[in-house]
């Protein structure tokens, strides 16, 4: 069992950068291949980045790829994303997930956070 909380959303303006952090409970974190969803008014969630257990390997959508970086601390149980020149269009709420798979499916993932929210101003 694990459980996630998110923190570190909040209001920036356009081109400005967020550090959100996804803190896990549980001794197994490290086994568990990491992920960052989320989810804006009226749309489905969607994939934006994936870190492997390892934090060897990551993946990013396209739509922040370039702006975004996601990276692990197993140590300290915490999984971050990086995102900068952030764009009204990135207005949503964020989830953290874990799962035994690195994939963009939501699926995937057997676990959630509660989100956090970021929004972007123009």
């Amino acid at each position: 069992q694990v459980q996630l909380v998110e923190s570190g959303g909040g209001l920036v303006q356009a081109g400005g950068s967020l550090r959100l952090s996804c803190a896990a409970s549980g001794r197994t974190f490290s086994r568990y291949n990491m992920g960052w969803f989320r989810q804006a008014p009226g749309k489905e969630r969607e994939f934006v980045a994936a870190i492997s257990w390892t934090g060897s390997s990551t993946y990013y959508a396209d739509s922040v790829k370039g702006r975004s970086t996601i990276s692990r601390d197993n140590a300290k149980n915490t999984v971050y994303l990086q995102m900068n020149s952030l764009k009204p269009e990135d207005t949503a709420v964020y989830y953290c997930a874990a799962g035994r798979l690195t994939t963009q499916v939501l699926g995937d993932y057997d676990y959630w956070g509660q989100g956090t929210q970021v929004t972007v101003s123009s």
